[in-house]
């Protein structure tokens, strides 16, 4: 655990940092509010040996001072990315340690203190399952007047406790993650907070409802399936944004069944079910004037007698029917209905969805990178941009008018994974059916490759990296600072 206190002058901690920023000839040591004595001249002498840009970190001890420990952490060129990845450098490099002190340029603005606060607390994120006593760390920042800093640290800490919150929901092994599980953690996520409601939707309701595809995907599991829907409904919001998450709590493939390697990170499939859950939440901790609705379908696709098949036909929420010729491919059919749902029920102004959806991810885009889909320009580069400020990478992929008539079924409206390569974009194109006359208002993002990180990296931690909740807040918040504006660009009213 990690808290972040704002202070004035530099006091007696073991462990300093020094941001430096880049300069015409190199790094430089920029004025800071207060330095340790003779800490100057001491760093000067070792900015040439600070190789790398924004996160290089170089350590100088000084066992016959106090502090005994100084580190040197590149900030860039000062902008917020260049802070959170010094923030984050510093939490790695300052692991074992428990009181840090980090010495900020006295210029610094309200964003250099936020991007730094971001990156220590989102490196310093752990998740086990042992029951050992958390260790304390505490950061003071120190800025001088803290007062300009305060709203700067607290909006980084609401971001950072969203997206840890996302990593704790998708690590948590699938042994407990059930669809209950996931449904009640909402519940008591948003108990007592005044703008916050939850429905959890059980297999009964679904039924009366026409929930098809997400009973289809949970009737193999002696877990039930739910649809979750959080909402946040500030007084004042103009915009209404529906958030649309995949919440697979374990995939097998069902009968068209992965092999061992592909279930071993299957607990990951609900990616895009924390990211809007713990974005809603978020958007609520930080008081966003938007009114978000958080759809979250829940299954378990396991494998057993009642699991369903390749060759049935799905009747979604709304009518549609599709062809299931892929258990495997069962993320877009719970998507389906939320998305069908959210058009019909909620009159939302935009719908974005997002789901750990193809492996095709990854082998179009490589590891850090989500494909988004999207008809509006403006919605697309809106929220490239926005997870660009934030530190996740998008790119945006095509939906190709000739690839429809892969979709064709002799049986039903759709084929839900037709076999004929482009798998992420098919899949977008078989999602696009259901959002009904919102085509020019959604966008869909096949978070799958981005969603698990193989090692620390950065701000980013070894397992589940709460990948879009920084995104969607980061868009949200525009949304509130100009919503007619926002609203005009994306064809709304």
């Amino acid at each position: 655990m990690m808290a972040i206190r704002l202070v004035a002058e530099v006091g007696a901690a073991p462990a300093v940092a020094l941001p430096v920023l880049a300069g015409d000839s190199g790094p430089t040591l920029p004025p800071t509010v207060h330095l340790p004595d003779g800490a100057r001249a001491e760093v000067t002498e070792l900015l040439g040996d600070l190789d790398g840009g924004a996160g290089a970190a170089r350590p100088l001890r000084r066992p016959s001072r106090t502090p005994g420990h100084l580190l040197l952490v590149h900030a860039g060129d000062g902008d917020e990315a260049g802070w959170r990845a010094a923030g984050a450098a510093v939490s790695r490099a300052f692991e074992d340690e428990t009181s840090i002190t980090v010495a900020m340029p006295a210029d610094a603005p309200p964003a250099a203190v936020g991007g730094l606060a971001e990156g220590l607390l989102l490196a310093s994120y752990r998740f086990s399952m042992r029951d050992e006593p958390a260790t304390e760390r505490e950061v003071s920042v120190v800025v001088g007047d803290p007062g300009p800093y305060a709203g700067a640290l607290a909006a980084a800490r609401a971001t950072a406790d969203a997206t840890r919150l996302a990593r704790d929901l998708t690590n948590t092994p699938s042994s407990l993650k059930n669809p209950a599980w996931f449904a009640a953690r909402v519940v008591a996520a948003a108990e007592g907070r005044a703008g916050l409601s939850v429905t959890v939707r059980e297999p009964e309701q679904l039924a009366a409802e026409g929930f098809g595809g997400i009973l289809a995907v949970g009737g193999g599991s002696a877990s039930p399936p739910r649809l979750v829907e959080l909402s946040w409904r500030p007084e004042g919001a103009h915009t209404h944004v529906v958030l649309v998450g995949k919440g697979i709590t374990f995939d097998t493939g069902g009968i068209s069944i992965k092999p061992v390697d592909g279930m071993k990170l299957m607990r990951k499939d609900m990616g895009g079910a924390a990211a809007v859950i713990a974005a809603t939440l978020g958007a609520a901790e930080l008081g966003l004037p938007v009114r978000v609705t958080a759809l979250a379908p829940l299954a378990e696709n396991l494998l057993s007698g009642s699991a369903f098949r390749p060759g049935d036909v799905v009747r979604h929420y709304g009518g549609l029917t599709s062809e299931t010729t892929n258990s495997d491919a069962e993320g877009r059919l719970v998507v389906a209905d939320a998305l069908a749902y959210a058009v019909e029920r909620l009159s939302p102004d935009l719908v974005v969805d997002l789901a750990t959806l193809t492996g095709a991810n990854a082998v179009a885009l490589g590891k850090r990178t989500a494909a988004l889909y999207s008809e509006s320009d403006d919605l697309a580069a809106d929220l490239i941009g926005a997870g660009a400020e934030a530190g996740e990478q998008a790119w945006r992929m095509p939906l190709p008018a000739d690839y429809v008539e892969y979709l064709g079924s002799e049986v039903a409206d759709l084929y839900s994974a037709p076999d004929r390569g482009a798998g992420s974009v098919t899949a977008a194109l078989f999602l696009r059916e259901f959002v009904g006359d919102r085509r020019d208002r959604w966008a869909h993002i096949d978070m799958s490759a981005p969603s698990w990180s193989e090692s620390a990296d950065g701000v980013l931690p070894k397992g589940a990296t709460g990948w879009g909740v920084r995104t969607l807040l980061r868009w949200l918040g525009t949304l509130a600072t100009e919503p007619a504006t926002a609203l005009a660009r994306h064809g709304g009213s």
